[in-house]
């Protein structure tokens, strides 16, 4: 039996932070696996950023609503906004950004979809009713026994 909730929050980087930190501690009052909590973290953290970053750039009163739900074999975080939709309807390629130059001439940013997609086991988007629909997927570890 899968175990649910949900949170939503304003799309600002304060506004992130708390629900982030509120959709972990709730995954771990579930029993998210302690070994998986670190992937999941990081890759709700990029996922959440961008949102606020891009889809809310210029965008004062956004919402971004957060639904997990954790079975023994699955965890399913359900991301919705309203900003606008993904460019061709489709999730970023997220292909590794190039850090064989020097220090200097790296890339600031460019590692977040690469970094969603290493974490998580697969990943859904769609456009429904004028909102955004992000589906990231992870794999539980199997117990033993």
């Amino acid at each position: 039996m899968a175990e649910t909730f949900a949170c939503s929050f304003k799309a600002t980087e304060q506004g992130a932070r708390s629900c982030i930190s509120a959709v972990m501690q709730g995954l771990r009052d579930i029993d998210l696996p302690l070994d998986r909590a670190g992937d999941v973290q990081i890759a709700l953290a990029e996922a959440v950023n961008n949102i606020v970053e891009h889809a809310y750039f210029d965008i004062e009163d956004g919402e971004i609503s957060i639904q997990c739900d954790l079975s023994p074999e699955e965890l399913q975080i359900r991301i919705s906004d309203t900003g606008p939709p993904l460019p061709d309807g489709q999730l970023p390629v997220g292909l590794p950004a190039d850090i064989s130059g020097p220090l200097e001439t790296l890339p600031e940013g460019g590692f977040g979809w690469h970094l969603i997609r290493e974490l998580t086991c697969r990943l859904h988007y769609e456009r429904q009713a004028g909102s955004n629909q992000l589906s990231l997927f992870f794999d539980m570890p199997t117990k033993q026994t």
